[in-house]
Formats: C-alpha cells, sequence, structure tokens
C-alpha cells in the first residue's frame, strides 16, 4: 500500500490507524486506503526505487488516517479472498494458492502494480511469533500462489493487500484464518520491549502510542554499537512498519514520508512514523529495512493507554524470529517474496 502501515499482532490484530508517516519526512497510510496505496516488501523481494505519487497527495501530513484497519473481513469493497489452501502442515514447504474474486464471483486478472508487486500478503500467527511478508506470483486465470514453510504448528491470519485496477477501485486488505497443523502448543505473547536485536543490528523504539490521537515513533537502527547511516531504499523508503492488534489482526502499514534521493530524506539511523492506535491495547510492530543488500525486520511489542504512558518494555531478542521471518525469502526469489 502506498504510505501505509502494517504490523503482526498477537492473539489478535491491531486495529489501529496509522497515521502520517515520517522517514525523517512525513506521510501516512492506512491498511484500508480509500485511494490506492502502496506497500513494502520484506525478504527476497523486487527492489523498485520508486515511491508511490500518493506520496504527496493521498496521505495528510503530520495527521492520521481515518479509515478504519483492513484484514478483518473475507470480504470487502465488492471482493473475496478465496484461499484455496485453508491448511498447511507444519515445518514443511508448502504451495499457498489463494485467489480474489469480484461481487460475481469472477478471478480478478488485472492489479495496480504499487511499490513493484501487485499484491502483497503477509502471514501472520495469532501468537504474534512468526511474520511473513511475501510477494506471490498470478497465474493468467488469477489464481496466486506461493511457497511457505511456516515452523509451528496454530492458528494464523493471511492478508491479501491489493488494488484492483478497475476504475474508481480502492485499496483492500482482506483477510482470512490459515490452520498449521502439527503439535501445537499456545505460545506466551513477547514481552513489552523498546529494543530489538537481529543479525547483529539492535533497532531501538522511542515513542509511544496512543489511542486516537497522532504520536511519534521513532526506531534507530544500529550494527555493532554504532549508529547505521547508509540504510539502504526499500520499495521506496528506508523502512516500512506493519501493526497488529491484539485481538482481531487487524492490519495496519505505514511508510516513512519522504524518500530517498529527494535531497531532504537521510538514510539513517533513525526512521520515523506518525501512527494512531484506535484503541487501547497490546499491539505487535515490525519494522523492516534494508543494510549490506538484505532486508531484514525487528520486531517489538508495545501497549498504550489514553494518558499515552504505554510504551515497550524490556529489550527483546529477535534474532531467532529475524531469521524466521527471512526463511521464505529466500526461497521467494524465483518466484515469491517473503517481506
Amino acid at each position: 500500500m502506498n504510505t501505509a502501515l502494517k504490523i503482526t499482532a498477537f492473539t489478535a490484530a491491531l486495529a489501529a490507524s496509522f497515521g502520517a508517516a515520517y522517514g525523517v519526512g512525513s506521510a501516512v497510510d492506512p491498511v484500508a486506503d480509500p485511494v490506492p496505496a502502496a506497500h513494502a516488501e520484506r525478504g527476497g523481494h523486487d527492489e523498485r526505487d520508486e515511491h508511490d505519487e500518493r506520496q504527496e497527495g493521498g496521505h495528510r501530513k503530520g495527521g492520521h488516517a481515518d479509515t478504519p484497519a483492513g484484514g478483518l473481513n473475507v470480504s470487502e469493497g465488492g471482493h473475496t479472498l478465496d484461499l484455496a489452501t485453508p491448511r498447511v502442515p507444519a515445518g514443511k514447504a508448502t504451495e499457498l494458492r489463494f485467489t480474489v474474486r469480484d461481487d460475481r464471483g469472477r478471478p480478478v486478472t488485472d492489479y495496480r502494480t504499487e511499490h513493484g508487486k501487485e499484491l502483497h500478503l503477509i502471514l501472520a500467527s495469532r501468537d504474534l511469533d512468526t511474520y511473513r511478508h511475501l510477494h506471490p506470483v498470478r497465474a493468467a486465470d488469477g489464481t496466486w500462489s506461493t511457497p511457505v514453510k511456516l515452523p509451528e504448528a496454530g492458528d494464523y491470519r493471511v492478508f491479501a493487500d491489493f488494488t484492483p485496477a478497475a476504475k474508481g477501485a480502492t485499496n483492500l486488505t482482506l483477510g482470512a484464518d490459515l490452520a498449521v497443523s502439527g503439535a501445537y502448543e499456545p505460545a506466551a505473547p513477547p514481552e513489552p520491549s523498546a529494543r530489538a536485536t537481529v543479525d547483529g543490528y539492535t533497532v531501538t523504539l522511542d515513542g509511544a502510542l496512543r489511542p486516537g490521537e497522532a504520536s511519534g515513533l521513532d526506531l534507530t537502527v544500529a550494527k555493532d554499537g554504532r549508529p547505521v547511516t547508509d540504510l539502504e531504499p526499500y520499495l521506496g523508503a528506508y523502512g516500512h512498519l506493519v501493526a497488529l492488534r491484539s485481538g482481531d489482526l487487524a492490519y495496519l502499514h505505514v511508510h516513512p514520508g519522504g524518500a530517498p534521493g529527494d535531497g531532504t530524506t537521510a538514510p539513517g539511523p533513525t526512521v520515523s512514523f506518525t501512527a494512531t492506535a484506535p484503541s487501547d491495547g497490546t499491539y505487535r510492530l515490525f519494522l523492516d529495512f534494508k543494510h549490506d543488500g538484505e532486508v531484514r525486520t525487528a520486531a517489538f511489542t508495545v501497549t498504550t493507554d489514553r494518558e499515552g504512558k504505554g510504551r515497550g518494555g524490556k529489550d527483546e531478542e529477535q534474532k531467532g524470529r529475524g531469521e524466521k521471518g527471512r526463511e521464505d525469502a529466500g526461497r521467494g526469489e524465483s518466484g515469491a517474496h517473503g517481506h
């Protein structure tokens, strides 16, 4: 989606409307956006350094979007997510297949390309421990497919983020449940955290989510104790943030404002966003950033309240989860891409 925001939440989802985003700049986009939006990738992805033209027009700088979070419905806006693979085995490579159908049940075969892709697919476990951002391939008959290998059994949510090419069509995020079979023991939600580590990188979160009020979230990237000042463009931005709310797995995706090469947006170490939480609660945030030719994901758990006191708590080791998040990415080079 264009300047939008996404995140993977624990046992539910994030129904937040994440507003204006700043990547040392400003701009915003909710997942169920009234205007076509573009979206970010992660893991073996297509590197288009394009910056969607809506960066300048579809969002209010410094404000927040007033549309509801996406991904809560399997059908919306005259379109339905038809998941042909409702269950997959844990720990085994499997092809996930689905179709987007219009209000007459016909497969949709024409989409707008946003941030280098026609459709972005997010997979998240209900406990928010596993996260994937994939880019499936579409057959001529409208069937989408992508290889997946999910490490743990349990309940997952699939989010399809796209904009039909039909005149007047708006961006949609449709969601469907995915069962991963195998021995399953519910995991405790990750502890609230203000710092995450992945592959030797440390990402620090500064800021608090406030329900109904726009607030800043600054994410600073360091490696071996030194600030990273040469982040690389990833789908037209230096970072992409996804949020899921615990409880309903509502989906939101926000892109930082500004664009690489615009003369004002610095390539790190800090990537800034402005977000508005739709309610009090617990949220899971996922930041995708690229450095040394590889996209990595740092994840945080945050809580909020009416006074905006909620913040990340304990530091959280993300290396294991980061590797999980990129596991499918390497396989995605041949067709689908991890995000």
